[in-house]
């Protein structure tokens, strides 16, 4: 389409979201549009359109703006979570909505929860996380070569972490995992979704029972505690809680586990030069974090009044999304944004997204990527990759850019 009502220039005809091209890259569209039309109109495959955002300054003032609501129940939300805007029988919705709260009702939620997220408390678990990433490579080096890093790694660490905050018992934990990664699934069938959603529901929620009869001192057992304490305990709310908690906890960390270690075994000299000052892995979390944007789509809003943008008006009622890849990329901020530099002032990225629903759980996320990096990089300073990985060619197994298989040897 041309400059009309709809939005300035013409975006891609392909159906959005576009594939990216190799792992450690995002979709050309992306770097079109930023130098193009900053702001433009495109579609889903389904037909319904959505607004994109691609400057990171736009990124960033879209995201800080009250008027752009994360309401996924809004008819405007964009359909990115299958399970978005599903209802139970009892009319109960999905584990997702408690990431689409707007203030003041987020704001009280977030308060509660924010304490155990915070630098120092998470900063306590370090030797504990140190410890599962150490028995997960042992698994790997016990499975021979080569072996499968998201299999042994990449994706039960995470699922181990946040279950054992919670309190999940580990007889659950592996149905908990696949669980999840099938709420978020861009490749089940709808009735697939729903069902693993129910199931997930009613695990959850025996589990937020179990900690209310019998409290216990881990992440869930205390939360449960403040909300009695304070006399507003409800208990579908803190199934939506604990929910969001764990479908978010682990699948982003998982696949920015797997695709971490690609994109620097892919960049020999940068992994060979952590090998040698594993001091700074730190910075280079950061710039993995900016350079793969993994969650680039999520940032997903609905425009409660008519918001200017530049030259475009997003209308009230549509929906749109601040891509934070295309931020994370933007050349104004990050200079060659498309080369990995493990020694760039990456602070910047809006990885975590930005504004009041910046990702609660950044300080372990980055924990546990630390973790991982630092202990491999210890003991696995040969590691290489078996094969090359490839992006998926259909949809990817989440919502999230993520990675089937990383086939390593040492």
């Amino acid at each position: 389409m041309g400059a009309d009502a709809e939005g300035p220039g013409a975006p891609p005809s392909d159906p959005f979201p576009w594939p990216r091209p190799a792992t450690d890259q995002l979709p050309p569209q992306y770097a079109a549009l930023r130098s193009s039309t900053p702001v433009a109109n495109a579609a889903f495959a389904t037909g319904e359109r959505v607004w994109l955002l691609t400057r990171h300054d736009d990124v960033c003032r879209v995201l800080a703006d009250a008027r752009a609501s994360s309401e996924h129940s809004h008819p405007g939300f964009p359909a990115l979570f299958p399970v978005a805007r599903h209802r139970d029988a009892d009319g109960a919705p999905p584990l997702l909505t408690y990431s689409g709260m707007d203030p003041p009702e987020h704001t009280h939620h977030r308060r509660t929860v924010a304490d155990e997220f915070g630098v120092r408390q998470i900063a306590r678990l370090r030797p504990w996380v140190e410890r599962v990433v150490d028995e997960h490579i042992d698994v790997l080096e016990a499975g021979g070569r080569p072996g499968d890093l998201v299999a042994t790694l990449a994706d039960p660490v995470p699922a181990s972490v946040i279950s054992e905050l919670l309190g999940v018992p580990e007889t659950e934990q592996a149905l908990v995992q696949r669980l999840s990664r099938e709420v978020l699934s861009h490749r089940g069938r709808p009735e697939e979704v729903d069902a693993a959603s129910a199931r997930l529901h009613q695990l959850v929620t025996d589990l937020v029972h179990a900690k209310r009869a019998e409290p216990t001192d881990d992440l869930l057992g205390r939360l449960v505690a403040k909300y009695l304490a304070r006399g507003d305990f409800d208990h579908a709310q803190m199934v939506q809680l604990t929910g969001a908690l764990l479908t978010a906890g682990h699948e982003t960390t998982a696949s920015m586990i797997s695709l971490g270690v690609v994109a620097l075994l892919q960049h020999g000299d940068a992994w060979d030069e952590l090998v040698g000052d594993r001091g700074l892995v730190g910075g280079a979390v950061d710039e993995l974090l900016r350079l793969l944007s993994i969650a680039d789509v999520v940032t997903a809003r609905v425009a409660l009044a008519d918001i200017e943008v530049g030259p475009a008006t997003i209308p009230v009622g549509a929906g749109l999304i601040a891509l934070t890849g295309a931020a994370n990329h933007d050349p104004e901020v990050f200079p060659n944004p498309e080369v990995l530099d493990i020694h760039r002032d990456g602070r910047g990225h809006v990885a975590f997204g930005h504004g009041v629903h910046k990702c609660l759980g950044q300080h372990l996320a980055r924990l546990e990527l630390e973790v991982v990096l630092d202990r491999l990089l210890a003991r696995l300073p040969g590691l290489r990759l078996a094969a090359r990985p490839t992006p998926p060619t259909g949809p990817g197994r989440t919502v999230f850019h993520g990675i089937d298989e990383v086939l390593v040897t040492w």
